[in-house]
């Protein structure tokens, strides 16, 4: 017996025992699978959504047409989905209807910029193709169809040339009215509507760029609240600050510049304010995308501590859910990552790619309360959602934003 117990532990040693015998015997199924791996981290792709966008009542067709570039994407409830596009993008003669740009043969960028401008309105090399003013904003339920449109936006889309349509949509989670805030980067305006689509407040002028106030903005990002209504615009791509508003949008305060060194930037340096968070202790947890970065604040601008996302990073959206943990977009790595509040990197997953479950982008992400999670990715065209699997690891899961609940306040 002994003798026979010290050969089977030879065999295991060196690997000469098949796994199949250890496992219960030749031709047995392994208790394993072999092979394959964590593909989309604890998450499975639900493919086919949202499903195609429908010809609406005012004629316009959707043949040759497919999905801009998605900048933002709310999740209110699993059944209310709402989804910001640059406009619709046309199909090159051929490809199948309703075709991302990144799965397109040969493969195309998504973007909203009109045709022979940049961003900042400069001429550049036209590309050949343009997009068209179409389904900016619409609401879809869980199945990925479309319950609401806001047909009216398209018009203040598109005010200016240099206008390529939203760059994030959100609501506060202190807000019992649900009012929904777009930020439309290029024209340098922050809107806030009602909940059906009623214009309440304007920050910013069309088509001019600055830092005056309420007045001026030099292509804004994001938003976030405080729990009295005070919230803060990340300004931004041309800006270099962070600005303070009470709840009827007036001007308080803001700081930030430009680094004076710009190999070696310092606290309250920004090159591109892209994103903006607040933890429950009102620390202001705010993306300086171009240092590879967050700096973090106290509600006053008052520098507290920030850290670093990697050499290979490019953060462009984060939020905190409720168990104090940010979670991140990176469209440098494009993976979905998660930190805690004082900065140290927990989990991470996903990669660059235009097929399916793949990112280019992750612009701006969210979660329902069903733990489902949406991308909105800028490059690739396209609003992809993913469920968690049956045996997810809670940690690993994605949080929840916080949101208004009627009991809690």
């Amino acid at each position: 017996m002994r003798f026979r117990l010290v050969s089977f532990a030879i065999l295991v040693a060196t690997g000469l025992l098949a796994a199949d015998v250890l496992v219960g015997g030749a031709g047995q199924t392994p208790s394993q699978a072999k092979g394959g791996q964590e593909e989309f981290g604890p998450y499975e792709l639900v493919e086919n959504w949202p499903q195609p966008l429908p010809d609406g009542p005012d004629g316009v067709k959707h043949a040759g047409w497919t999905w801009g570039s998605v900048g933002a994407v709310y999740a209110e409830t699993p059944d209310r989905i709402w989804i910001a596009q640059r406009g619709e993008l046309p199909l090159p003669e051929g490809a199948r209807p309703w075709t991302p740009y990144s799965m397109l043969q040969p493969s195309r960028t998504a973007t909203g910029n009109t045709d022979g401008l940049s961003a900042t309105c400069e001429p550049v090399a036209k590309r050949g193709w343009e997009r068209r003013w179409h389904h900016s904003v619409f609401v879809v339920d869980r199945n990925g169809k479309v319950v609401q449109e806001w047909p009216h936006l398209e018009k203040m889309l598109s005010q200016d040339p240099c206008g390529r349509g939203p760059h994030k949509i959100k609501m506060s989670p202190y807000d019992r009215e649900k009012h929904v805030w777009i930020i439309d980067d290029q024209q340098h305006l922050i809107w806030k509507f009602t909940y059906d689509g009623k214009l309440v407040m304007t920050l910013g002028t069309v088509g001019k760029r600055g830092r005056d106030a309420g007045k001026l903005f030099d292509r804004p990002t994001d938003i976030a609240w405080l729990p009295d209504g005070t919230f803060f615009i990340s300004d931004g791509y041309g800006g270099t600050r962070v600005a303070k508003f009470d709840k009827d949008g007036k001007f308080l305060m803001d700081w930030g510049s430009k680094p004076k060194d710009p190999n070696n930037p310092g606290p309250n340096e920004f090159n591109t304010v892209h994103s903006i968070a607040i933890s429950k202790d009102r620390r202001l947890f705010v993306v300086d995308r171009g240092h590879r970065r967050f700096q973090v604040f106290d509600e006053n601008g008052k520098f507290l501590t920030m850290f670093s996302t990697g050499a290979n990073s490019s953060p462009y959206y984060h939020f905190i859910s409720p168990d104090g943990n940010i979670w991140v977009g990176d469209g440098g790595t494009n993976r979905i990552l998660k930190y805690d509040l004082d900065g140290h990197y927990l989990y991470g997953w996903g990669g660059r790619g235009g097929q399916p479950g793949q990112f280019n982008g992750p612009h701006q992400l969210t979660t329902d309360q069903d733990g489902n999670l949406y991308v909105a990715e800028v490059f690739n065209g396209r609003i992809v959602k993913f469920k968690p699997k049956a045996n997810a690891d809670p940690a690993k899961v994605v949080g929840q934003e916080a949101r208004y609940r009627a009991s809690a306040n």
